[in-house]
């Protein structure tokens, strides 16, 4: 909003040469007892209001034609400059407050991408682990089972060599207590059938 400033107009010019005139005559009547004032003597009058006219005119246009125009133009040009401030100001608070909104924008869109590779990565971590556990369990019951064969495979071995250590021992024994060869045969048979009876029992 622009202000008009108040300007001196001719009209305005009259009226104060007319006050002025006014009180030059009240003082003359007033002090025209006095002597040694010239300015009172009304011989003096008319040179007084033409130079009081031409002073009122010289400070008339100096203020018309010189200061005013330069005080409104540094009010309008300081106007002018505050707009532009204030337009500047608005248009870098909706430039901050975009980059605000995109800043925040980003930040949840990091949240939520930070939020779905820690739950991808746990799954995969628990994926992983649960792969290796029943690989684990699976190398276990294959070792187990391995591990079951073999010793089934030494008792049966072992027992084996027991039964034909024990069928030479038996054989011996019975030959020293009888003194004479029985039937290989009919030893091993009925060891075997002892030593299995004993593998029944255990």
């Amino acid at each position: 909003m622009k202000n008009n400033p108040e300007r001196i107009t001719k009209k305005d010019m009259i009226k104060i040469i007319s006050l002025t005139t006014s009180l030059l005559l009240t003082l003359n009547t007033v002090f025209a007892a006095e002597a040694g004032m010239p300015q009172l003597d009304p011989t003096y009058w008319a040179s007084q209001v033409f130079w009081l006219t031409i002073i009122f005119s010289a400070i008339y246009f100096l203020i018309a034609k010189i200061f005013v125009p330069k005080i409104k133009g540094n009010i309008d040009a300081r106007e002018s400059q505050i707009r532009k401030d204030i337009d500047e100001a608005n248009s870098l608070k909706e430039e901050a407050d975009r980059k605000l909104q995109k800043y925040n924008s980003l930040i949840d869109e990091a949240k939520l991408e930070a939020r779905k590779i820690l739950s991808e990565g746990r799954k995969k971590i628990n994926e992983d682990i649960q792969s290796k556990k029943e690989q684990i369990e699976k190398d276990i019951q294959k070792e187990t089972l391995e591990a079951t064969k073999e010793i089934e495979k030494f008792k049966i071995n072992s027992l084996n060599k027991v039964n034909i250590i024990s069928e030479e021992i038996i054989s011996e024994i019975i030959q020293d207590i009888f003194k004479e060869d029985l039937n290989k045969s009919s030893i091993k048979a009925t060891v075997s059938e002892v030593m299995k009876e004993r593998r029944n029992q255990i």
